[in-house]
């Protein structure tokens, strides 16, 4: 054991300063771990065509998402003994294009005392060199937070199979005198460089209802010393998880790195609520000197502030996606449905499309839309012409396979003068949507798609805008409508809102949503808000799911354009 021992130091010093070391290391990949295979279902009518899930059991996380010698490489939180969340470890796929995954052993899992409890979250970083590196939350032996690192056992590899842990583990831990939270201190981010040649990591904590991240250095990626503040903390907003900290530049749609600063980009500092379980970001600025992240004046820090998606989506990672210069976002879609629905059907959770995000032109959110290579499964497209949308207006869209489809529909807007008045204590949009949702007629809407929905509209999600007339300004509401979405009235139908940025009067509408069995992701104004919803209907299932677009407003919209295609299965493995 001492030789071993000694042969890990060494190949960590020799990776960390040269490359390529051939090792036999003494943490191999999943050797003895068994998988319990679940009793899940041979009826499966919301497994997904074309989204990430594996064959069974469960996941959350995306981890340590990167480019490797050309291959993209998914990691993400893995149980292999079942449906439900437990005996976490650091699942492993690679794909060439983001859509289609070949799936490997686990990368990362239980066997140092730091991580004997479970491989959590955590974040990759390409080292000089193009050498990548793990930080990873594990539970100790005494269930504590830990924060740990891991490498590649050969470079040479572009499939990364197998890794190895530092002897060094844990490199960042609570203590009596750093006055850390032991169950809350989780999540490094990807590292970054400062102007004195030392990286920063970020960690997820919490002091009482006050939430941070706070901020460790390094000169060698393995000896970390906490830096005395926090790069940023909001009261009031509970435990920081997943936090995901990388700048983009103030025009264009390029991806930079993570080490950069200056004054062409802003920094964007997103948090995982764990209270309410949504996805919060700011824009600001990035003060290297003094290590502190300041939002923009006027931002909001809690649950009424930007989020990536209004619906379900968790726990995202951003990467810089150096093949083409890019920064992708990726998530995690929980279910909807009961545990017993999950475990009967053998597997839960599935990840959102990869999204590209860029500044929007206004540098007061970002813009997201799902990768272009999606595209490469339409098939089978149908359009309609513009055409007047009269109020009661349903219309079927037929030729695509209605649970499994890519739809992008845009509406103009003519007439406001029956515009519903925004009462100025509507100012959250989520219940809004829920008390005025598709079934509401309005005045200018609800205007939008049913998707998933049965012959007759028993089952249907609806996605659709409606307009208001504000103080100074027409205001448009999105909302995504679950309430009929089954009649299984034991999964979670909660009705999803956002104000959406865009100016009916000088621009047009625009919807996209991703449809998928049992996700319906959607996208308004072009990407500046999403929503992701899933979904579980008993009628509107495979071929008996239809489209539709309609208008339950009193004043008629135009469809300016709809193009619609059947996605054709990715391979997912």
């Amino acid at each position: 054991m001492a030789n071993s021992c000694v042969g890990l130091f060494l190949f960590f010093a020799l990776f960390l300063s040269h490359g390529i070391v051939e090792l036999e290391a003494s943490h191999h990949v999943y050797r003895n771990l068994q998988t319990v295979q679940s009793a899940a279902s041979t009826d499966q009518p919301y497994r997904t065509g074309f989204h990430f899930q594996p064959p069974k059991n469960w996941i959350n996380d995306p981890n340590g998402v990167m480019v490797y010698k050309g291959l993209y490489h998914l990691f993400y939180q893995y149980n292999p003994k079942g449906a439900v969340w437990g005996n976490i470890v650091w699942a492993h796929s690679t794909s060439k294009d983001l859509v289609n995954w070949t799936p490997h052993e686990p990368a990362i899992f239980p066997s140092q005392p730091s991580d004997i409890n479970g491989c959590w979250s955590g974040s990759s970083t390409i080292l000089p060199g193009g050498k990548p590196a793990m930080l990873y939350t594990g539970i100790d032996t005494k269930n504590s937070q830990v924060q740990n690192l891991a490498v590649p056992k050969n470079l040479s590899d572009p499939y990364l199979r197998e890794w190895v842990k530092s002897p060094k583990n844990p490199l960042m831990q609570p203590t009596a005198q750093n006055q850390i939270n032991a169950s809350s201190f989780r999540d490094p981010t990807t590292a970054w460089l400062g102007p004195d040649k030392k990286w920063r990591v970020i960690i997820g904590s919490k002091i009482d209802r006050q939430g941070l991240v706070i901020l460790y250095k390094s000169k060698d990626f393995v000896n970390w010393v906490q830096a005395p503040m926090p790069l940023h903390s909001a009261k009031d907003t509970g435990m920081w998880e997943c936090p995901d900290f990388y700048p983009v530049p103030v025009s264009g749609k390029n991806g930079v790195d993570t080490s950069l600063n200056g004054p062409y980009v802003k920094h964007v500092l997103k948090i995982s609520l764990d209270d309410t379980k949504h996805d919060l970001y700011t824009i600001g600025s990035y003060d290297s000197l003094k290590d502190i992240y300041i939002p923009d004046k006027g931002s909001v820090e809690n649950d009424s502030g930007l989020r990536y998606d209004y619906g379900k989506y968790y726990a995202s990672k951003t990467f810089l996606d150096s093949i083409k210069n890019r920064r992708i976002l990726c998530g995690w879609l929980n279910e909807s449905s009961s545990v017993a629905d999950d475990i009967k059907k053998g597997w839960a959770g599935v990840h959102a499309i990869p999204r590209q995000v860029w500044l929007d032109k206004s540098g007061k959110q970002l813009i997201q839309w799902p990768v272009v290579e999606i595209q490469k499964l339409r098939t089978n497209h149908v359009s309609l012409p513009s055409r007047l949308l009269k109020g009661g207006s349903v219309v079927e869209v037929s030729g695509v396979t209605a649970s499994q489809a890519d739809v992008d529909i845009s509406f103009k807007i003519s007439d406001f003068e029956k515009a519903e008045v925004l009462n100025p204590s509507w100012t959250n949009p989520q219940l809004l949507c829920s008390q005025k949702g598709a079934s509401v007629k309005g005045g200018v809407g609800p205007f939008g798609l049913l998707v998933l929905a049965s012959k007759g509209l028993t089952e249907n999600t609806a996605v659709f805008f409606r307009i208001f007339k504000g103080q100074n300004k027409y205001v448009v509401l999105m909302c995504s409508d679950q309430s009929r979405s089954s009649l299984n009235q034991a999964n979670d139908k909660t009705t999803y809102g956002a104000f959406l940025d865009v100016d009916p009067l000088h621009q047009s509408l625009s919807l996209r949503s991703l449809i998928d069995h049992s996700i319906v992701e959607s996208f308004g104004g072009g990407g500046k808000a999403c929503m992701s919803a899933r979904v579980y209907p008993t009628l509107a299932i495979n071929n008996a799911a239809h489209l539709y677009v309609f208008n339950n407003g009193s004043e008629a919209v135009e469809i300016s354009k709809l193009n619609a295609w059947s996605m054709k299965k990715a391979i997912i493995n």
